[in-house]
């Protein structure tokens, strides 16, 4: 979604700039990602391949592009206004529309979903030139952005017209193009690039979100975890499953709240460059979310089929989420503190050490083995805080 402004006066303000909270009607957007979510992680535990894994992870690139520059942008626009109201809605419904043909994006649907991709920016840049600006020029990184994807929309279409086997790496190509576009600031000749200092974030709200786009994914993981249990036969080994992999929610939900969750709007406060760590922060938090869908996928493994062999690809997902979550907490950690917590990167070891077993055992011990990983660094968490008082050290920026 291509909002930006460069702080000039094209950017529409709301009417209260001190907003510090997101709006009743972005709450009601990220509805769409918890259903945007569950796909994804239905189809990764139904294809567990390398190719399914490529394919889960673009989808889940461009779904987190949209919602994070959404995010980013909601202060450019008076969300109190009916023009306002009716774009979110809108980009809300693309959004809605791409997660329901999600699970055939890469079959009959692929066209569908690749232009629906491509229009969510355009119908925004239409958005800018008619209502925000009103005729005049278009702010530079609005301009950045659609341009750029102009290009990539290309990617997007031409993927899904070739098809077959030649599908995923183009796409996969785009999804690259996107990203390093957004990291390099959008840069085109004579305009220059977006820094992130162009952004308007207000640093109690985007911190809020990113908080949100967490709780959403934990959401999902809870959500997997119930309905595969409810269509399943009940068994005593499917209850041990149930409460292995809802625990592993609840640890995941704990290590990251206490405390750089709860101290991130501190650190971007403090930081010397406020905008540059709220935009760092966002691929902290992708990295934490990707590891959640991981715990999502386990649900729906573990608690369908506790017992048997675990077959490698399980052991991967089982153990790989908790370790891509703590890999994201570890960095959320220099964020705000300026240092990776040692926990963080014990875990991780803990649980490729775990690894070489998982043959030998069923999938939910396999499970239970990677939920007290995470609740010893959840007790190191609380034990290391009451010693020592945290507070926002954030590295220096800029």
């Amino acid at each position: 979604m291509s909002m930006a402004t460069d702080g000039g006066a094209t950017a529409a303000k709301p009417p209260d700039s001190d907003l510090e909270r997101p709006a009743f009607l972005e709450l009601f957007f990220d509805l769409v990602y918890v259903f945007a979510l569950v796909t994804l992680a239905t189809m990764l535990a139904d294809d567990l391949s390398w190719t399914g894994f490529a394919e889960v992870l673009v989808l889940l690139l461009a779904f987190t592009m949209i919602w994070a520059l959404v995010a980013w942008t909601a202060d450019t626009i008076d969300l109190t206004s009916p023009s306002g109201q009716g774009h979110l809605i809108t980009v809300a419904a693309a959004s809605l529309l791409l997660a329901a043909v999600a699970a055939d994006a890469y079959g009959e649907r692929a066209l569908l979903f690749a232009i629906t991709f491509v229009v969510i920016p355009l119908s925004t840049t239409a958005y800018y030139a008619v209502v925000v600006s009103k005729g005049r020029a278009l702010p530079r990184s609005t301009v950045r952005i659609q341009a750029w994807k102009s290009v990539t929309g290309v990617g997007w279409i031409a993927g899904a017209l070739v098809g077959g086997s030649g599908q995923l790496p183009i796409w996969a190509l785009a999804v690259v193009v996107e990203y390093v576009g957004a990291v390099c600031g959008w840069p085109l000749p004579r305009i220059g690039r977006s820094r992130p200092r162009d952004w308007r974030l207000v640093d109690a709200r985007v911190a809020e979100r990113y908080r949100q786009f967490v709780i959403i994914a934990l959401g999902v993981s809870i959500f997997v975890t119930g309905t595969t249990f409810s269509a399943s036969e009940y068994t005593l080994a499917r209850a041990w499953a149930l409460l292995v992999v809802f625990s592993t929610v609840v640890l995941m939900w704990r290590i990251y709240i206490y405390r750089a969750g709860e101290l991130l709007t501190d650190a971007i406060a403090r930081s010397t460059d406020p905008a540059l760590l709220t935009q760092s922060a966002a691929a902290t938090h992708l990295i934490m979310v990707a590891g959640i869908a991981g715990a999502a996928v386990t649900s729906h493994l573990v608690v369908g089929r506790p017992l048997g062999e675990t077959p490698p690809s399980w052991a991967a997902v089982i153990l790989g989420g908790p370790a891509l979550y703590l890999l994201g907490r570890g960095v959320l950690d220099f964020t705000v503190f300026g240092r990776i917590s040692r926990s963080r990167l014990a875990g991780v070891v803990l649980l490729a050490c775990l690894a070489p077993a998982t043959p030998l055992l069923p999938p939910v011990l396999v499970a239970l083995l990677a939920m007290i990983v995470l609740a010893l660094i959840a007790a190191a968490n609380l034990i290391s805080t009451r010693r020592h008082a945290r507070t926002p050290a954030p590295p220096m920026l800029g």
